[in-house]
């Protein structure tokens, strides 16, 4: 597994192919469908908050209040990301994204942007929730709408990523659905 940090750069971006293992370390920002409505529409991101050389996570994260009044994640897994499919090419672009986490894979228009302005998209490991909250060290809430749809501000440590979609214009989800397919054309 490579380690990768945020901010992270247009060339390190680039230099990731479709397949490889990370661990990402640094600042990740939640975003699901009412964020990525509202930026799309125009909307603009709280202060203090830059996407910019940054990663969004597709996350509904669960989180309760600790010790301190101070807010602690207990489960952090993927959404499923294309649903952000109508939105994602914008918001790479005019946010400046590197890398987008989620679960399930992207559309064309995302492949096209990741390619254009040197984004991936990481594969979030599905049904480890709880096992990806113990990477995350500090939570900030960043409310505009509501804990569930909330952009999450999370300071993590070695979370672990497959980069599914490259900067190349290469799709890990690509390829599998034409593998299945040809498969299934097998039978029928």
């Amino acid at each position: 597994m490579r380690a990768l940090a945020t901010p992270v750069s247009e060339n390190a971006v680039r230099a990731l192919k479709v397949g490889d293992e990370l661990l990402v370390s640094g600042t990740l920002f939640t975003g699901r469908d009412a964020v990525h409505k509202y930026l799309h529409e125009g909307g603009q991101l709280p202060e203090g908050v830059s996407l910019r050389d940054g990663i969004l996570y597709h996350c509904g994260p669960v989180v309760v209040k600790g010790e301190q009044d101070r807010w602690k994640c207990v489960a952090a897994g993927p959404t499923t990301s294309i649903r952000e499919e109508p939105y994602q090419a914008q918001i790479i672009r005019d946010f400046g994204l590197r890398g987008v986490i989620g679960k399930g894979g992207m559309g064309e228009k995302t492949l096209r942007a990741c390619q254009e302005h040197g984004c991936v998209y990481l594969h979030g490991i599905g049904g480890a929730a709880q096992v990806l909250a113990q990477c995350i060290k500090k939570v900030y809430f960043l409310e505009k709408f509501g804990a569930p749809e909330a952009i999450w501000e999370f300071e993590v440590a070695d979370f672990p990523v497959i980069v599914t979609i490259d900067a190349h214009g290469n799709s890990l989800h690509k390829e599998v659905f034409a593998a299945s397919q040809a498969e299934l054309e097998k039978y029928l």
